[in-house]
């Protein structure tokens, strides 16, 4: 142990002193003194504790420019730390401490204030490392146990940021930071699990008010607020309040572009019928994307053409009133809806124009509800053998047997599918 070390050196430095059995012995005794103060010295300047060490070159008459310069740079990092100002130059300060002068390594308190400082400036991954060099040496070190929680807990990974915060508690079940701590990340991540629950039943306004409540614990908390603010986009879509999705895309947007963003606003244009807006969104996302990402921005892109195409013709996924990635129950489920509401027995008073949305209602699910086929119009190709130059005669089958064939699949007229959701605030 170096501090033990140096300890022993002052035993022997005392006792040295101490010897004086003849005037030899004595001089004897005061080089050895000497070559032990040095020797103290130097330890010190490893162990970072550099103003003693000056001091012991001092006793000697000595100037050490190690000594000297690690002092100098010791204060300066020193008052930035307790200025709390220009904290990136004291973490320059503390780094050139440690790694030209306090080479030996037992530096907990120098590395738990470099930490802070780079917590300070958003550099959590530092920060967790620093701590986790404490932690090693010093595994009941309480403080190094709260900010590697706390730096966990701004880079969203919440597990790990629990794990610190508890084993700070079990250390000190009253230390204030650890609890402070904890129950902050049980108020977010309470809150966004009821959000992913009530998403998962349908109920999107409860989601939405739980990930509100959850990003409100700390609004400033981005790497938490950015993806749960998706989160809220997708579920304004499932309500088909396109404008608020686009609201509250963009602020995520604003904040910073995102491939993963951009897309998601592409979606919500698309659903909006906003076709050349959303067909400029895919551009952009496909100029910001890394490398590996190119290939997929490219399908987006090509995909947004194709569906700007199509809204000059005939556009299914806009007769069905779903959006483009729609899965196959939600267009099942429009089309028995829309299917039984433009029913031309049901419409007797404007049958001609019943028949006609009848027809293509039942021409976009015979499309839509066919994988093979909703790929060929994803692409922009026929999907039938004699369609060609935009014509509107596509459709294949009587309209009134395909309504019947598939009203008798699986719970025949829809009973089971006419179920709303009700929402309540508070």
């Amino acid at each position: 142990d170096i501090t033990t070390a140096c300890q022993l050196l002052e035993q022997a430095d005392d006792n040295d002193s101490s010897s004086n059995a003849s005037a030899s012995a004595n001089v004897k005794s005061k080089n050895k003194t000497v070559e032990y103060k040095r020797i103290k010295a130097k330890l010190l300047v490893n162990l970072g504790r550099c103003d003693e060490a000056v001091q012991e070159y001092k006793s000697l008459n000595e100037v050490n420019t190690d000594a000297t310069t690690c002092a100098t740079i010791t204060t300066a990092a020193l008052e930035l730390y307790h200025q709390q100002s220009d904290w990136s130059t004291a973490i320059s300060h503390f780094d050139n401490i440690l790694t030209n002068y306090a080479t030996l390594g037992d530096t907990p308190d120098l590395l738990y204030m470099k930490s802070q400082a780079e917590y300070n400036v958003g550099d959590y991954y530092g920060a967790i490392s620093d701590t986790g060099k404490i932690l090693k040496s010093y595994p009941q070190h309480l403080e190094a146990y709260q900010l590697r929680g706390e730096a966990y807990f701004r880079l969203n990974e919440m597990d790990m940021a629990q794990k610190h915060f508890r084993e700070g508690l079990k250390l000190d079940p009253e230390h204030g930071g650890c609890k402070e701590g904890h129950r902050l990340l049980k108020k977010v991540t309470k809150n966004d699990k009821r959000g992913d629950v009530a998403f998962d039943t349908g109920e999107f306004l409860k989601a939405i008010d739980h990930w509100w409540m959850a990003m409100n614990v700390d609004i400033s908390h981005m790497a938490f607020v950015r993806p749960t603010l998706l989160k809220v986009v997708k579920a304004h879509m499932a309500l088909k309040d396109y404008t608020k999705a686009e609201e509250e895309c963009m602020k995520h947007i604003n904040n910073q572009e995102s491939v993963q963003g951009l897309h998601l606003l592409g979606e919500v244009q698309s659903s909006a019928e906003k076709y050349n807006e959303a067909l400029r969104t895919y551009q952009r996302a496909l100029e910001i994307a890394p490398d590996d990402q190119k290939q997929q921005c490219k399908r987006k892109v090509e995909q947004a053409q194709v569906a700007l195409k199509q809204s000059t013709e005939k556009n299914y996924y806009k007769i069905l009133s779903v959006p483009r990635n729609a899965k196959l129950k939600e267009i099942k489920k429009s089309y028995r809806e829309l299917a039984l509401q433009w029913h031309p027995d049901k419409n007797t008073d404007n049958k001609e124009k019943a028949e006609q949305m009848f027809q293509d209602i039942s021409e976009a699910y015979e499309v839509l509800s066919d994988k093979e086929l909703r790929e060929k119009y994803d692409r922009g190709e026929p999907v039938f053998e004699n369609q060609g130059g935009g014509g509107q005669q596509r459709h294949h089958m009587n309209p009134n047997q395909f309504f019947h064939q598939n009203f008798h699949q699986g719970g025949g007229g829809g009973g089971g599918h006419q179920q709303r959701h009700h929402f309540r605030w508070g």
